[in-house]
């Protein structure tokens, strides 16, 4: 039949991670590290449910689909699949617990941090903060109470610990979701507001929910006028007022795709280089177009020349949104993205693009990169969930 899976498919499919599509919500799971196992998707009491019916690599086709009807039979008639006969093989596991799910999430992506303190670091703050409440529960029931349960006790007295095990748990839970140990991702929304703030540690500046940004983006776009530029600027380069404010066009390199900025006009007096998306380089041209873009000469010019004032910014952000936040605010918003958005992005490489300065001395005096090759993708992300068209709200 169109779309059925072949003995030949199936070979040939254990060697792609993904989800492999059998029709009748059987699939064939193949995870990063090319474990699989076959999974049914049922829709039975107005929920939805997994069902693991055996590994990918010692059940046919054939014999997984005659389990998945058996499964489904079981399940509409509103029993429980009998497990016995399938357990008794040795080849259906007991579910996934989030600690197995943990380190097979870790194995999967540490191939690609080059850092191995990072890769010991990520799987140890689970180890320590994560595992003795949550490591023993199946993946598939870790749900945000028993998250902020979790975590409560370290979420003021250790914040950056806290905020880290928070994004780690994330992780592992859109893995599971990715790889079918669970029916969904990790609820961030519901954790994040469940734990609450975690009190004042400098000043706060009000930032703007990440997910009310594409929409904010989109009438932004709209506006005119170079304070509405310097804006979406900034937000596209998550960097500070100041540094776009004060940005000249020598610091530009339309060729490179990198905005360089001086040391002096740092706050933590370093240097630091932003990658530049496509739409920020094409926006840029156009300006340079307009304006000429003389070196030394600002890339948004106030009266007579001079610099915008904060006030600027502000004035465009009020008039384009009617809650609390700050232009300042939406370097945090920007943050939050990355921690729920991209939770395998290391908080080394975050904190770079924000030309954040690393508190840990000894840590900062070993590091010598600045990310910058890992920046330019997760800015090119970033640009693409601005642009995105805002998602049509029910009701």
């Amino acid at each position: 039949m169109s779309g059925k899976l072949t003995a030949l498919g199936v070979k040939s499919a254990l060697a792609k991670p993904g989800r492999h599509g059998d029709g009748e919500g059987l699939y064939l799971v193949v995870s990063q590290s090319l474990a699989s196992s076959w999974v049914l998707r049922i829709q039975a009491a107005g929920r939805r449910r997994d069902f693991g019916l055996g590994s990918g690599r010692h059940i046919g086709v054939a014999e997984a689909r005659k389990r998945a009807v058996e499964t489904r039979q079981s399940v509409l008639a509103g029993n429980e699949p009998e497990a016995s006969w399938r357990v008794s093989t040795g080849l259906i596991e007991a579910p996934m617990t989030f600690q197995a799910a943990a380190e097979a999430c870790h194995a999967d992506a540490k191939q690609n941090w080059a850092n191995p303190k990072h890769r010991d670091q990520w799987i140890n703050t689970l180890r320590t903060y994560a595992f003795p409440a949550l490591g023993a529960l199946p993946v598939a029931d870790v749900d945000a109470p028993l998250i902020i349960r979790a975590i409560r006790s370290i979420w003021r007295s250790k914040p950056e610990t806290a905020k880290r095990v928070r994004q780690r748990i994330f992780a592992v839970l859109n893995w599971a979701s990715a790889h079918g140990h669970r029916e969904r991702e990790a609820p961030a929304r519901a954790v994040r507001l469940g734990l609450g703030p975690q009190g004042a540690q400098k000043k706060h500046f009000a930032a703007m929910p990440f997910e009310a940004l594409p929409s904010f983006m989109a009438g932004l776009q709209a506006k005119r006028g170079t304070g509405a530029e310097a804006l979406w600027f900034l937000i596209h380069t998550a960097a500070r007022s100041g540094e776009v404010r004060g940005a000249t066009w020598d610091e530009i390199s339309l060729s490179d795709k990198l905005w360089r900025i001086p040391g002096e006009r740092m706050k933590a007096k370093k240097p630091h280089t932003v990658p530049l998306s496509e739409p920020v380089l094409s926006r840029l041209r156009e300006l340079s177009s307009a304006r000429r873009g003389v070196p030394g000469e600002l890339l948004f010019p106030g009266q007579a020349g001079r610099p915008l004032s904060d006030m600027t910014l502000t004035k465009v952000l009020r008039s384009c949104f009617n809650g609390e936040a700050t232009v300042h605010g939406f370097r945090s918003s920007f943050r939050d993205w990355v921690a729920e958005r991209n939770p395998l992005v290391s908080d080394a490489i975050a904190e770079a693009a924000l030309a954040h300065t690393n508190p840990n001395k000894v840590e900062s005096a070993y590091r010598r990169t600045d990310f910058l090759q890992q920046r330019a993708p997760l800015m090119a992300n970033w640009t693409d969930y601005l642009q995105a068209k805002p998602a049509k709200l029910s009701g």
